[in-house]
């Protein structure tokens, strides 16, 4: 009986680099299934914003934890771990490679590496600074959270309300800010053994593709996506709903910002969370990096990797 870890491959990079086209493509070649891990394509009715797998490509390639809550449903990165663990390990049992493609970072620690256990949650702090929040807005603890933990102050938005709130939770319950517990835990669980894509490219030229994938996105009916989840009984103040593309287009629609506005702010937010995403990933140095269309450079890689011990 072997006890070899299972293998999985990681393909990951900026919005709007290409991941799912590569992933598509790399799983096709080694007859593998698609781990999604892109935290808002977990969400029903969000298609367009989210830039989804089409339909045609999820027949090509069978994806998994792809519209499995609702909009209003929480979800968060410990149980994608644990239910994208759940998949990995059935799909290894079947001899079928997982390929985990996507953009969210913190989700993909923690499904490689697990999650620190940050203490106990207490339900009268949460539920008092969710009352802050209502009355003074997420960005007036966002500055109070810059204050006591900056490290998660710069990697949280300062519209992520559900995440500020964790973090001043945890900080408010054990006197440690969630930064200390993550630099403590260092993603020690490692029950894989991975093999990390990174996909990267010219500035100036995803700059580029995003401005153009925004302008897409417009085209298809993004707009017309999030009248219909409004129109659902959606609320803007969802933390789905306060992402990037949703969040513009809510503003739009409600009159706090003009078209151009709108579409102005949407390009620079969107670019500015490639930003993030990149300087999130250039920190693990096992990633390698490769050019979206050097696919065979790609398929190398991952033929030596499987073939190894």
């Amino acid at each position: 009986m072997s006890f070899d870890k299972p293998k999985i491959v990681v393909i990951c990079g900026p919005t709007g680099i290409g991941k799912t086209s590569a992933a598509i493509e790399i799983a096709g070649e080694f007859k593998g299934e698609i781990i999604n891990a892109d935290s808002m394509q977990i969400y029903k009715y969000m298609d367009i914003g989210t830039a989804k797998p089409t339909i045609d490509e999820q027949a090509r390639i069978k994806h998994h934890m792809i519209d499995i809550v609702c909009p209003d449903e929480p979800f968060d990165a410990a149980m994608y771990a644990k239910m994208a663990r759940e998949i990995s390990m059935k799909l290894d049992s079947r001899d079928v490679v997982p390929f985990v493609a996507g953009g969210t970072g913190f989700y993909i620690k923690a499904l490689l590496y697990g999650l620190f256990m940050a203490g106990r949650s207490d339900v009268n702090i949460r539920e008092r600074l969710k009352r802050e929040a209502e009355v003074h807005g997420a960005d007036f603890l966002h500055t109070r959270l810059s204050k006591c933990d900056p490290v998660a102050a710069e990697n949280i938005h300062p519209n992520d309300e559900y995440r500020i709130i964790r973090a001043l939770e945890i900080y408010e319950i054990t006197g440690k800010s969630l930064s200390e517990y993550h630099e403590e835990h260092r993603f020690a669980d490692e029950p894989f053994k991975v093999l990390t894509i990174g996909l990267d490219m010219n500035r100036e030229i995803l700059y580029d593709r995003i401005n153009s994938r925004v302008d897409a996105m417009i085209d298809a009916g993004l707009v017309d996506e999030v009248k219909r989840l409004l129109h659902k009984g959606y609320s803007e103040n969802l933390k789905p709903m306060q992402s990037i593309g949703y969040r513009h287009a809510v503003d739009y629609i409600k009159g706090r910002l003009s078209w151009d506005e709108a579409m102005l702010t949407l390009k620079r937010d969107t670019r500015r969370y490639a930003k993030r995403q990149m300087t999130w990933f250039k920190a693990d140095s096992q990633i390698v990096w490769v050019k979206p269309e050097q696919l065979e450079d790609i398929v190398r890689s991952v033929k030596i990797f499987l073939a190894g011990t």
